[in-house]
């Protein structure tokens, strides 16, 4: 914090560098505001994204994905950390100076809490510092889920998604929880050469995608040293100092597995731990989850909440949304909503990609829709030679179409570039293009994006 910034006349606090959070910091220092964010570690600047989340798993994905399916190579792992390492390094440093060095926005790292509805108290590692203002934007995200498993405490070999980043490469590895955390870091240190085994209490994992697309995934995921076990009810887990045991139930069957390390993968929960809410009066979800209205306003006039706090979809580009909704409501006019957003799409980092936008064919039929559906192995899509270019023509692609109005709901691409591909789906969604009319559009060759022209012409 720069001593030659004063702590009073605040107009608004943002508490937590999230995206959502640190954007509209800037946006609002830029309108006139004084701003001061608050963020607990000088590590998280930027947010989740950038440090531990988006950014640094897809660089380690990225660099398994070089030489996949190779023998165990500890010094592999350590140089694509070491290369994670050095951008997210780079990338809080960037985003640190966007705030700090606008003369309207204070920087403080510390601990906030509550003591009243317009006033937080900020621990740092040399003082207390007492802050007001009249607006108060909580931005603190998510943080790994801890199950009510016995042993399930992160420390030793049993790593949560943060704390296997800088582990050492395990020759065998268990992931608990067959989600979508959980197929992505299988997926990746099955490429660095680990023995890797999912145990999932579901009928299998990803069980929210359709089972055709499903089993895409899995048999991709067998092709890199990843075995799924389903119906699978986890006891305990126990260490020692040579590996890590799991205690479970596969249709009450007890059976044991051990490995070098176990990675908990069992979802994220909204980080409201100390920050005394009770004390500015604002309400919680079941979940912790802070209680918002369409435009992101707690129960507490002044305060807003941002991004993974809030509940909901939990992801980067949904936090910055927010920071669009909250920005045209304090200096717009207010006619934006969460209630807007129409076909948000996702993708899984598992190799190739799973991106997923709409309705599934479960969904749609489950509604009671009249549907046809495209469907299509990536291998067998003539019109698609990308894939094959760079050596991975694995994957499927899905689409689900109202057989009255042609209008496309949804759509499931698993294959080479799916990531970006799945963002023009999603816009074709939200603009109403019907299915024939994208099944025509021009698109470049040879790219991924092009296989649309051939599978939406087999609907059925």
């Amino acid at each position: 914090m720069g001593t030659d910034k004063a702590t009073d006349k605040l107009d608004t606090i943002v508490i937590g560098w999230g995206k959502g959070g640190k954007t509209l910091a800037g946006v609002l220092a830029r309108s006139g505001e004084k701003v001061a964010i608050v963020e607990q570690s000088a590590q998280m600047y930027g947010g989740t994204c950038i440090n531990i989340g988006c950014v640094p798993t897809k660089t380690l994905i990225h660099d398994a994905e070089q030489t996949g399916g190779s023998e165990l190579d500890p010094q592999r792992f350590e140089r694509a950390v070491q290369r994670r390492d050095d951008l997210t390094a780079m990338l809080r440093a960037k985003n640190y100076s966007m705030l700090n060095d606008l003369d309207s926005t204070l920087v403080i790292t510390g601990h906030a809490s509550f003591i009243g509805p317009k006033t937080i108290v900020v621990r740092t590692e040399q003082e207390e510092l007492e802050l007001s203002a009249e607006r108060i934007i909580i931005n603190t995200g998510a943080q790994p889920a801890i199950p009510k498993i016995e042993g399930a405490q992160i420390t030793g070999r049993v790593h949560d998604s943060t704390s296997i980043q800088h582990a050492p490469l395990p020759g065998s590895l268990i992931v608990v929880g067959g989600g979508y955390v959980g197929v992505e870091f299988a997926s990746m240190f099955g490429q660095f050469g680990s023995k890797v085994t999912v145990l999932d209490r579901g009928q299998r994992a990803l069980s929210k995608e359709d089972a055709d697309v499903a089993a895409e995934v899995q048999s991709c995921l067998e092709d890199a040293n990843v075995t799924i076990l389903s119906h699978a009810q986890v006891n305990d887990i126990s260490q020692d100092d040579s590996s890590a045991t799991v205690s479970f139930e596969v249709d009450g069957e007890r059976q044991q597995l051990s490995a070098d390390a176990v990675l908990v993968a069992l979802g994220r929960t909204p980080a409201t731990d100390g920050l005394n809410l009770q004390a500015a009066g604002v309400q919680t979800g079941e979940r912790g989850e802070i209680v918002v209205d369409e435009f992101l306003a707690t129960n507490v006039e002044g305060i807003y909440a941002l991004g993974d706090v809030r509940g909901g979809q939990q992801f980067t580009y949904v936090s910055l949304d927010d920071h669009r909704v909250l920005a045209n409501h304090l200096l717009g006019d207010g006619t934006r909503s969460i209630r807007d957003r129409e076909a948000v799409p996702y993708t899984i980092f598992c190799t190739p990609p799973l991106s997923r936008v709409g309705l599934s064919e479960d969904q749609a039929r489950a509604e009671g829709r009249d549907i046809k559906i495209a469907v299509k192995k990536v291998a067998t899509v003539a019109a698609m030679p990308r894939p094959k270019i760079v050596g991975d023509p694995r994957g499927i692609i899905k689409f689900v179409v109202d057989a009255h109005s042609d209008q496309i709901l949804g759509a499931a691409l698993m294959h080479v570039d799916s990531q970006e591909v799945i963002n023009l789906v999603a816009m074709a969604i939200r603009v109403k293009m019907t299915a024939t009319q994208l099944k025509d559009q021009i698109f470049t060759h040879p790219s991924s994006t092009e296989a649309i022209n051939e599978v939406l012409g087999e609907l059925r």
